[in-house]
């Protein structure tokens, strides 16, 4: 019973990372720099894409809903872009969109701690909320525990799910 178990593990793993990609909405250069170092190291199988304004990502996800294997397993979101109202903005704008692309997990990454930040994200549907670590060792835990989590214990939605 427990290879049968196991097996079934490993072949969700497998299907999480098969064609994995995460996008990445980053205003900030250095941050991005640690971001992308640390995923290169935690999560090798799962091609970045990283956007730097929320312009870029609407245009992005506008041709993705077209072309759904191009689609993300996760989506990493800043929320101050650089305010907190285009990171706002853009959130409400991806959940409005069709299935194939308001399904996708939304991680809110931000410097902020602030309660009614957390709450709001929450609210407005983000999956979880994360504050963004200052330093690259930090980093390295928080990409190993979203791999953990995102790509090794939960069954993610297929890629195709338009309508």
């Amino acid at each position: 019973m427990y290879n049968v178990i196991m097996k079934r593990i490993e072949t969700s793993v497998q299907a999480n990372l098969r064609n994995a990609k995460v996008l990445i909405i980053e205003d900030n250069e250095d941050q991005w720099l640690l971001m992308s170092q640390a995923m290169q190291q935690c999560l090798p199988e799962v091609t970045p894409v990283r956007m730097a304004t929320p312009q870029q990502a609407m245009r992005l996800l506008e041709v993705w809903c077209y072309q759904e294997w191009e689609i993300p397993k996760l989506i990493l979101l800043d929320l101050y872009l650089p305010s907190s109202e285009e990171g706002w903005q853009l959130l409400k704008w991806i959940k409005a969109m069709p299935a194939s692309i308001n399904l996708i997990p939304i991680v809110m990454f931000s410097g902020s701690a602030d309660p009614v930040d957390i709450e709001q994200s929450y609210r407005a549907g983000t999956a979880a909320y994360v504050v963004k670590p200052t330093q690259f060792a930090a980093w390295l835990p928080l990409f190993q525990e979203l791999r953990s989590f995102w790509w090794e214990t939960v069954t993610l939605p297929p890629l195709s799910l338009g309508l």
